[in-house]
């Protein structure tokens, strides 16, 4: 039977479910997205407050073979407006494709990844972009990007014309129960705690002046939008003043939020870095974190 490629309708929900989270799995261990939150990302993405006032359209496709969902795909479409990022402008993205790789049992699951990808190509050409993006956002953390351990979806993107045009980044996770508890390593040297522009920010200071913070957000699962992510947190910013660096101040800023998300009971925390930023990869590394993924950001 040939693949049919038709819009996602409401009864596909647990299959696009089992899907999505088969390609999670691979990348954050323990980590499942619920039906609701899938569901609501297809309809709005909150928490891309920016970005997703811009969007116009959203469509969400599926490749179905022998009654089986096997591969779906979410699109987007930008306005074309001064209001609109320029880069967005007149552009069509798909937020993210999954598909079942070829098994013994199905060995023709790339098939209907590869009818999937033209008909979003051909959805692009109906709206008319000018421009295009291939991403892998799924409504989990760290998961986004097109992650090294999808390779097939990379290959999907690239028969498609797609480049590995943006940047690579990296994606760590530490445990926080093993993350160091240094005492402070500078006479004088304390913290404050308040609220920061990408969560709790806990600022070193020495002699009345800021020589570093760091922002943790404790938000990520909130809400419907995973299910099953334990209790994890990312870090959103860690800062020292240059003229204090290699003095001990960013290990023991990483130990003050250790110990808060402790209190919390939080049990993972991510944090991220690009390819060439080997000094801080070394850094978090050292400190106790793992590295998860490479991710490429916006195939073009």
């Amino acid at each position: 039977m040939p693949t049919q490629i038709r819009p996602f309708r409401r009864g596909d929900r647990d299959q696009v479910t089992a899907l999505v989270n088969a390609h999670v799995a691979a990348v954050v261990p323990g980590v499942s997205v619920s039906v609701q939150a899938l569901l609501s990302q297809l309809e709005r993405e909150a928490g891309e407050f920016i970005v997703d006032r811009w969007v116009r359209e959203r469509v969400t496709l599926v490749a179905e073979q022998r009654g089986r969902v096997v591969a779906a795909a979410h699109l987007l479409r930008y306005a074309d407006d001064d209001d609109t990022g320029e880069e967005y402008r007149n552009a069509g993205e798909i937020r993210w494709l999954v598909c079942w790789p070829d098994a013994p049992y199905w060995p023709d699951a790339s098939q209907a990844g590869q009818a999937l990808a033209v008909a979003c190509h051909a959805q692009f050409t109906r709206w008319s972009v000018t421009r295009r993006f291939a991403e892998g956002a799924l409504p989990v953390p760290g998961v986004y990007g097109v992650p090294e351990q999808w390779p097939h979806i990379r290959e999907l993107y690239e028969r498609m014309g797609f480049r590995r045009e943006g940047r690579t980044e990296i994606v760590l996770v530490a445990v926080v129960g093993d993350l160091a508890r240094p005492a402070a390593p500078l006479p004088g040297l304390g913290v404050r705690r308040t609220l920061g522009i990408n969560g709790t920010r806990f600022t070193a200071t020495l002699d009345g002046a800021d020589v570093g913070w760091i922002e943790v957000d404790t938000n990520l699962d909130s809400g419907p939008r995973v299910s099953r992510v334990g209790a994890w947190a990312d870090i959103g910013n860690l800062w020292v003043d240059p003229e204090q660096q290699r003095r001990g101040i960013g290990t023991w800023l990483l130990g003050q939020a250790a110990a808060w998300l402790d209190l919390g009971g939080a049990t993972r925390l991510l944090d991220y870095a690009d390819e060439d930023e080997d000094a801080y990869t070394k850094f978090l590394i050292a400190s106790g974190f793992t590295e998860l993924t490479r991710t490429v950001r916006q195939m073009r």
